[in-house]
């Protein structure tokens, strides 16, 4: 499956917001974001005017980015979204923010969304005491997600899990350290979900 393979900071400039993708680092003074706040290129610094279309384009790219998510099965996440009951934008953050990858994310099993989604492919996690290996599973109120027995000791997790506080965990969210498990409690609100984006900007670009 194709997949973006640059510097991901790149990313963050490009969409002049800080979008969490290395980590660790997004939180100290190397981030990229941080020292250079400007769009990637040589006309990074230029006078910034944009179309509506721009607009749009911009606000999509930005969730997009942030879930790691391809544009097919992005604008089938819309369709979905759009078949729901209820708004059609708020109901595609919803889609996004229950995926299994984000959830791991979420809870504190992994730094970021990449690895989350490499770390579920690898089969270190349960889904209500079954193996998981696909990240795009959509979870549901009282969902129970764990790390297996014999990957609690995985660096990546264990460090994760380490700095949980500092990033925290979302209302919707439980989680026991001390157990490595978690619990999708309920389903997201619009106000809890602190991102900036103004998600009908979306709902405008499909629509056309």
């Amino acid at each position: 499956m194709a997949r973006y393979t640059g510097p991901v900071c790149r990313l963050c400039r490009r969409e002049d917001l800080k979008l969490f993708l290395k980590g660790d680092r997004c939180y100290t003074d190397k981030c990229s974001y941080e020292r250079r706040a400007y769009p990637p290129g040589q006309h990074g610094q230029g006078r910034k005017r944009r179309s509506d279309y721009g607009e749009q384009l911009r606000e999509k790219q930005k969730v997009r980015r942030t879930y790691g998510i391809l544009e097919k099965q992005f604008r089938g996440y819309y369709e979905k979204a759009n078949r729901m009951k209820g708004v059609t934008g708020e109901n595609l953050l919803k889609l996004l923010e229950r995926r299994l990858d984000n959830v791991v994310y979420r809870l504190g099993f992994a730094s970021t969304r990449q690895e989350a989604r490499q770390l579920v492919l690898h089969r270190h996690f349960t889904l209500n005491g079954h193996k998981a290996n696909i990240p795009s599973m959509l979870l549901k109120p009282g969902d129970v997600v764990e790390v297996i027995e014999k990957s609690r000791k995985v660096v990546k997790v264990v460090e994760a899990l380490g700095a949980v506080d500092r990033r925290g965990v979302p209302s919707w969210l439980e989680v026991d350290k001390e157990a490595f498990k978690g619990v999708f409690r309920d389903m997201p609100v619009r106000e809890e979900l602190t991102m900036p984006v103004r998600e009908q900007l979306i709902v405008e670009l499909y629509s056309k």
